[in-house]
């Protein structure tokens, strides 16, 4: 598979941005259904509804879901830390199925963002039609017919070990003519393809020995990441009709509490401290590759070690950050690739193990997240929006 055209953005070098602040030193059980999933909906009667030509189905609420409650007066909250994947395609370096193991090792979930058409065999392509390019055009590679199978039962395992599944759109455009460029017609047209791909794999790819996936799409998925972070204004307008939850596109901002853009939670890519604090660089994968090796994915291979350790540092240093001070939640973006001899996903294993378990951490979905927001106290959300990423309060006048 080609690479991934990933994020273009550089870290902020000094006089661009504000000073670093300096670091200070439930899951429901297994077979409980989460609150947020089940209102509204009638209870599950246990039968499997098979949806459309038998492409995906309805098996009942998602298990092991973490269950969204309020905060207690005085009470800190808990350090989210959220894993999410831009591609979600298991090829054969099978990283997909070694971060969906890694995130059940450590009872952590994450969030997989679909391409569509990576369920999509290329003998089909000319059923994408992406906004302002030619039919069956794309920015990445159409998958193989391994590939799709293989991602098939991948998207059927993280659904069942409570991972999410989200969207990263189809064709993966960047720059001109890319989602940047789209009205908010185009972006819906976009998401509707993505759906079709999703919800019409069995006519399109002729399989009949693969059993649906086991969740329906138009309900589970409520949130996605544009590529290369572009188009998040028009996109928002164009996602709210669909009942989306949340958008994981904005370019970057610090290390604060979430707050809504148009009623729609924003979670964008965050600033970290980059080479002991020199910098504030964004915590995704590409942009420690843009400048490490300036953007080539096989720089030198003698400083690979020295790079690997680098991220690691940076990763650490923004989750220190906030686990130490206002506990705002910590997002990580990344690409299945093997960037520089694959440091970045080295890097990723490290800081899984480092902060999943730590006492207060939890390791969820966006979704996730989303629902936790969505059951507190407005007020109690401003005033941790007005907290430093480094500050560490006394809870009491914050969680009231």
């Amino acid at each position: 598979m080609a690479s991934v055209t990933a994020t273009f953005l550089a870290l902020t070098r000094p006089g661009n941005t504000a000073p670093a602040a300096s670091a200070e030193a439930g899951r429901t059980p297994k077979g409980k259904d989460s609150a947020a999933s089940t209102a509204g909906e009638p209870a599950w009667d246990g039968k499997t509804r098979i949806i459309g030509d038998g492409s995906t189905s309805y098996t009942g609420p998602q298990k092991g879901e973490l269950k969204p409650e309020p905060l207690k007066p005085g009470e800190k909250p808990p350090q989210f830390v959220v894993f999410s994947w831009d591609g979600a395609l298991e090829g054969d370096d099978r990283l997909f199925s070694h971060y969906r193991e890694m995130a059940k090792e450590y009872d952590a979930h994450m969030t997989f963002f679909l391409t569509g058409i990576y369920l999509l065999p290329k003998s089909k392509k000319d059923l994408y039609h992406p906004p302002q390019h030619s039919v069956g055009s794309a920015a990445i590679s159409y998958p193989t017919d391994e590939h799709i199978r293989t991602t098939l039962e991948q998207l059927r395992k993280a659904y069942d070990d409570g991972n999410e599944i989200g969207t990263h759109f189809n064709g993966h455009f960047c720059g001109a003519k890319g989602g940047g460029d789209w009205s908010v017609q185009e972006w819906k047209s976009e998401i509707d393809q993505f759906y079709s791909f999703v919800e019409k794999w069995k006519t399109n790819t002729g399989y009949e020995d693969i059993a649906p996936l086991p969740f329906d799409f138009k309900k589970e998925v409520t949130g996605g990441r544009a590529p290369c972070l572009e188009g998040q204004k028009n996109l928002l307008q164009a996602i709210k009709s669909y009942g989306w939850r949340y958008d994981a596109s904005s370019p970057g901002d610090f290390q604060i509490w979430p707050t809504k853009k148009n009623g729609i939670w924003n979670f964008p890519l965050q600033m970290l401290p980059y080479e002991g604090g020199k910098y504030q660089g964004l915590s995704m994968d590409f942009n420690f590759l843009y400048n490490q090796s300036g953007g080539e994915t096989k720089g030198d291979p003698a400083k690979y070690a020295q790079w690997e350790q680098t991220t690691v540092d940076s990763y650490m240093a923004g989750f220190n950050r906030v686990y130490y001070g206002s506990r705002a939640p910590l997002f990580i973006g990344n690409h299945f690739e093997d960037w520089n001899g694959g440091i970045y996903m080295r890097a990723i294993d490290q800081v899984v193990k480092n902060v999943c378990t730590k006492k207060g951490v939890k390791c969820v979905s966006f979704k996730e997240l989303a629902d936790w927001l969505d059951v507190q106290k407005p007020g109690t959300l401003e005033r941790l929006r007005s907290l430093d990423p480094a500050q560490s309060p006394d809870w009491s006048t914050v969680v009231k």
